[in-house]
């Protein structure tokens, strides 16, 4: 029988990196398994409760850092997260500064995307018979980034609330002539992950904003040392407490119900006439497209 996420508690998820996998404060933690149609997700969730709240933290590179931004399986992290009724993500993630005014540790609250990755064709849940075109226009979950901003801010945190986020594939670093290419563009930051994430999150009707912790210059700032994986491992440790503390504010705040914009946004994106639908496509959709399949009872 099919499972409705519905039926669950509405859910927060953090999607971090290395050193946030829960926070204090966090209650009854125990690791989940999920078993997805497109693989295994990066890892196992840690599940628990934070301020009376179901909350799921998700290592995006694997614990130990163990996964390539190329290798990353987007979809199985996205469909995992939605078949427990994640309706909220915060996604945080090192990126470098291509900008003067962002300095390491600050944090920009990105608000729009420009797209260099490859790998379109894994940044979409849809196709095998189901056609749907999210509208994308503003990508980030307004409202939640707005909280993000108001707490970010009670921490003292250096926070630039808007800005755009450029996603490379990597895993080498920009070369330098890329990098004052992004600048001429007028491009903010710049990552290897957070795109794929908010495409998906949006079509699987999760609202999603992004605390971009800066660990770096890119390449362009020749009087700086170029970007290093050491380098960016030190500033990482350091953001990753200054996000717990974000974190743990911000999450108490978020409503009880997923009333947002985002949490309807396939009722414009769906184009296929539903009596088409693939048995098969809908019932690996069905996590995303369960209020619109007709509803059987679990027994």
């Amino acid at each position: 029988m099919r499972s409705d996420p519905s039926l669950l508690p509405p859910a927060i998820a953090i999607i971090g990196g290395s050193g946030l996998y829960d926070i204090e404060g966090f209650e009854q933690p125990e690791e989940l398994t999920i078993d997805t149609p497109y693989g295994p997700p990066s890892d196992t969730l840690m599940a628990g409760t934070f301020a009376g709240r179901r909350v799921f933290f998700l290592p995006r590179h694997g614990k130990g850092h163990r996964i390539l931004p190329t290798e990353l399986n987007h979809r199985a992290n996205i469909w995992a997260l939605r078949s427990l009724n994640v309706r909220w993500i915060i996604a945080v993630t090192a990126v470098g500064s291509l900008q003067e005014k962002y300095h390491p540790r600050d944090i920009v609250l990105p608000d729009q995307f420009f797209d260099r990755t490859s790998k379109r064709d894994g940044h979409t849940f849809f196709g095998k018979g189901i056609v749907a075109h999210i509208s994308f226009g503003e990508p980030i979950s307004a409202n939640l980034r707005t909280l993000l901003h108001e707490e970010a801010q009670k921490t003292g945190a250096r926070v630039h609330n808007g800005g755009v986020y450029t996603c490379m594939d990597g895993p080498a670093f920009s070369t330098r002539a890329e990098s004052e290419a992004h600048r001429q563009l007028g491009f903010d930051i710049i990552g290897m992950t957070n795109l794929p994430e908010a495409k998906l999150a949006r079509e699987a009707e999760i609202a999603l904003a992004t605390l971009a912790m800066i660990t770096d210059y890119d390449c362009w700032k020749i009087e700086e040392e170029p970007v290093t994986a050491e380098a960016v491992i030190g500033h990482l440790m350091a953001n990753a407490a200054m996000a717990k503390k974000i974190i743990a504010t911000v999450i108490p705040r978020i409503p009880l119900e997923p009333t947002w914009p985002e949490h309807r946004a396939l009722d414009s994106a769906l184009i296929t006439d539903r009596k088409l639908w693939p048995e098969s496509t809908s019932a690996i959709l069905a996590p995303l497209l369960s209020r619109f399949l007709p509803t059987t009872d679990p027994q």
